[in-house]
């Protein structure tokens, strides 16, 4: 009898051990109680500042110009002379223009010198034409005296007057001619003066007082796109300017995130560097879109939006243009709504659904779901403040299935 009655004892402990391990077992899960709490809706993208207004300064002729004095950081006052653009320097010469160059010099000094003689021989012409004009000048003023006393025919007396007009017309000639030749030597001076100008190989100083370049408008040199000497062509960018509080922020975002982004609409700049998030109003929302392969190698379709910081200046005094910014666009926020996390909420065909924990067991409730951002969802409906949800919930989590929960 004692025998059987170890045996039984036995039995049953092994039939109290078998249900025990062949018991369903819960669930281990991790909760959350739903509560009421700020929920704020947004579309991120990196962007950077830039200047509302900047000018490029530019040469507005060829030139030599000088070492420029500014800085980046440097204060411009408008109409404030930028550079002085002196002539270009001469090209120093090889042997071979400098032979030829030397060629020219002796060939416009043999032209002056030959433009000198004919002066000199015109100029004797002139003299020679005087004198006979002189002489035909008297002969008619004694004939004139002799012609009223009867001693001259009238016919002697007009040959000549007539030799005196040939006489007259000798020396205008000949005057003309002297104009000329003397014509001729300035010409002959300046080639030669052009020759020698040509020849010099030297880079010395320019004369002149060379063209200022100034600046259309004040503000801070933001960059130096051409600080060192020398020769800059027409239309070269030298300086760029701006004011430096007139900062905007330009963030690329994409095409279908761009359509729900209107002006107006706050933006929250994070991660600039400074220890405050900063506020600014979107102004514009380019029409124009445009493509950008993203760092996947993707083609993205983006639109650019322009925000101005409304945030105190002295907040964001050390921002500068260029740099990096974390912009946040506030599309929809509410201080007090019910919401659950994101990973909470699954879909069940075309519904939203939950599994909340009641007395246990998971229960799947359908709910209502308004609006949704990366880390959390509104719920409008299918649930109260307070009831426990489980957090990703996977296919071990059916309904009526026991669980037990470690709350987060």
């Amino acid at each position: 009898m004692k025998r059987w009655l170890w045996v039984i004892g036995l039995a049953a402990v092994a039939g109290v051990g078998i249900w025990w391990g062949m018991r369903p077992q819960p669930v281990p899960v991790e909760t959350l109680a739903l509560t009421a709490k700020p929920l704020r809706v947004t579309v991120e993208e990196e962007g950077k500042t830039r200047l509302r207004s900047r000018y490029v300064i530019s040469a507005p002729v060829a030139g030599y110009m000088p070492r420029l004095r500014l800085k980046a950081g440097d204060a411009v006052k408008a109409g404030a002379v930028i550079a002085m653009l002196e002539p270009p320097r001469p090209l120093v010469l090889d042997a071979r223009t400098l032979e030829q160059g030397n060629a020219r010099v002796t060939a416009a000094e043999r032209g002056l010198q030959v433009a000198q003689s004919r002066v000199a021989t015109q100029g004797e012409q002139v003299r020679l034409a005087k004198a006979e004009l002189d002489y035909w000048t008297q002969q008619r003023e004694r004939e004139e005296r002799l012609r009223k006393s009867g001693d001259v025919a009238v016919s002697r007396l007009e040959r000549t007057v007539a030799d005196l007009r040939r006489a007259e017309a000798t020396v205008a000639a000949a005057e003309r001619g002297l104009a000329t030749t003397e014509a001729e030597v300035e010409a002959a001076k300046a080639e030669v003066a052009s020759a020698r100008a040509a020849l010099r190989q030297t880079a010395g100083a320019a004369t002149g007082e060379g063209i200022p370049v100034v600046a259309p408008t004040g503000g801070r040199v933001i960059r130096l796109i051409r600080e060192s000497e020398g020769v800059v062509s027409a239309g070269e960018a030298l300086v760029e300017l701006g004011d430096a509080r007139a900062i905007e922020v330009v963030v690329e975002v994409l095409s279908a995130d761009a359509v729900k982004i209107a002006p107006g609409m706050k933006v929250l700049l994070d991660r600039w560097g400074g220890s405050t998030v900063l506020e600014a109003r979107v102004r514009m929302v380019e029409p124009g879109g445009f493509t950008k392969i993203s760092a996947l190698g993707v083609e993205e379709q983006r639109v650019r939006v322009v925000a101005d910081l409304v945030s105190p200046e002295g907040e964001w005094a050390a921002l500068g243009d260029g740099y990096r910014v974390e912009a946040a666009f506030v599309l929809w926020e509410g201080e007090k709504v019910l919401q659950a996390s994101a990973n909470a909420v699954f879909r069940m065909g075309d519904k939203w659904a939950v599994f909340v924990v009641e007395g246990g067991l998971a229960r799947r409730r359908e709910v209502t779901v308004g609006h949704r951002s990366g880390v959390a969802a509104e719920i409008t409906g299918g649930v109260k403040e307070g009831e426990v949800v489980i957090l990703h919930p996977d296919e071990t989590v059916e309904e009526g299935k026991a669980v037990t929960s470690g709350k987060v």
